[in-house]
């Protein structure tokens, strides 16, 4: 990986401190486990809660959860110089690394989101390998490994092991990011991060993120299929962005006023820094149009329950503006942690580039690709099936099944 400098800088500056180390891929790898863990969260609100409100946008949730996970390796080897020697960290563990252990935690997860996603998928999969022939049908035999059974005894299977999955899946996924936000929180180093909310702010902002991402991935899928929109489940997921947005805000504004009124060392530098160079990405994308303005919408649909047209352009809206405040939230914490000079007296401008490895347009294509692979996966896993056709698909089959033994 070739060192990316800053532009300029101000104050006294350690000359090592010229080279980002950290750059937009980073700020994107915290994104994506954010997104993992909160479209985890959103599936949960069906298939561990029961909510049907919630029913249309499950599946699609936990889709697109699995998609981020395997998105988020890709991101991590991109930033390094040779990602051949990430094996290293996994055959040769150091427990003493916070980021050595995150190899085995992702790893251990991904197979989680992979158990839960065979055994809510697993009935689909055994109607679609039966519908099909050649290697199609091989395929989906394969992904059921080779059982065909969909009884109500087997499905009764599924879902009890579904139920217990779902407790470790959501506990994974929220441990997962939690730990992304540990990284930061304890590095000492940089007074911007140490904080002991850092983890916290992480957690229920990756909820908004989800949240948001699957809100407008339902919105997205309806309009091409010129299906109609369920408006409760909309006004559902608005009411849990406003909690969990309400929640990010206010724990983001106490942990600025704590450090405020800590006042410690530095402190008039970091004042400088967020109203200079900082202030727009701070204070006006991240906090007035990615918090205070997506809130007052959904405060809106909260109390006159809007309908058609004006609930669907504002659930959009809403949805743009939290994804990108969560981004913007995630870009201040690497960037600007990266951009206050150690020694606190001094300041970097640092300017994203946008071609090569480290650039804008290679972040926008992570995501851009986790989305696409989101479709990729929602196609194989055939979303669209209704329960009612299981058992008349089921009972054709055994009579077929048996006039061909006759």
């Amino acid at each position: 990986m070739e060192p990316i400098h800053v532009s300029s800088f101000v104050g006294y500056v350690y000359p090592n401190e010229t080279v980002i180390a950290w750059t937009i891929l980073i700020a994107v790898y915290p994104y994506l486990t954010g997104l993992v863990a909160g479209a985890s969260s959103v599936s949960v609100l069906y298939t561990g809660s029961g909510l049907k409100e919630f029913k249309p946008v499950s599946r699609l949730a936990l889709l697109a959860a699995f998609a981020f996970m395997l998105t988020v390796p890709i991101v991590l080897l991109s930033h390094l110089g040779h990602p051949e020697r990430a094996l290293g960290a996994m055959i040769t563990p150091n427990f003493s690394s916070a980021f050595s252990m995150f190899g085995y935690f992702a790893m251990l997860y991904s197979f989680i989101l992979f158990l839960e996603i065979w055994f809510e998928f697993r009935v689909y999969n055994v109607l679609q390998a039966r519908k099909s022939s050649g290697i199609k049908r091989l395929f989906y035999r394969t992904l059921t490994l080779f059982d065909d059974n969909i009884s109500t005894e087997a499905q009764a299977f599924d879902h009890k092991w579904l139920r217990r999955i779902v407790i470790f899946s959501i506990l994974g996924a929220h441990g997962l990011h939690g730990y992304v936000g540990f990284v930061f929180s304890s590095l000492k180093s940089r007074e911007w991060w140490s904080s002991e909310l850092t983890i916290v702010i992480f957690v229920i902002s990756a909820v908004v993120s989800g949240i948001a991402v699957v809100m407008l991935m339902y919105l997205v899928v309806s309009a091409f299929r010129k299906s109609k929109v369920e408006e409760d489940c909309l006004r559902g997921l608005c009411f849990y962005l406003m909690i969990f947005a309400v929640f990010t805000l206010f724990l983001e504004g106490v942990e600025f006023v704590s450090l405020l009124y800590k006042a410690k060392e530095g402190i008039d530098l970091i004042l400088e820094y967020v109203t200079g160079p900082m202030f727009y990405r701070f204070f006006v994308v991240q906090f007035f149009l990615g918090a205070i303005v997506p809130l007052m919408i959904l405060f809106w649909i909260w109390k006159f329950k809007p309908s058609g047209k004006k609930l669907i352009i504002a659930t959009s809206v809403v949805s743009v503006l939290a994804l990108i405040q969560v981004f913007m939230m995630r870009y201040n914490v690497v960037i600007g942690g990266q951009e206050i000079s150690k020694t606190m007296r001094g300041y970097l401008e640092y300017q994203v580039p946008i071609f090569g490895i480290e650039g804008a347009l290679a972040a926008t294509g992570a995501i851009i690709f986790s989305l696409c692979l989101t479709y990729v996966l929602a196609k194989v896993f055939t979303i669209g099936f209704e329960d009612e056709n299981i058992v008349d698909d089921s009972e054709s089959y055994s009579t077929s099944n048996t006039a061909e033994e006759t």
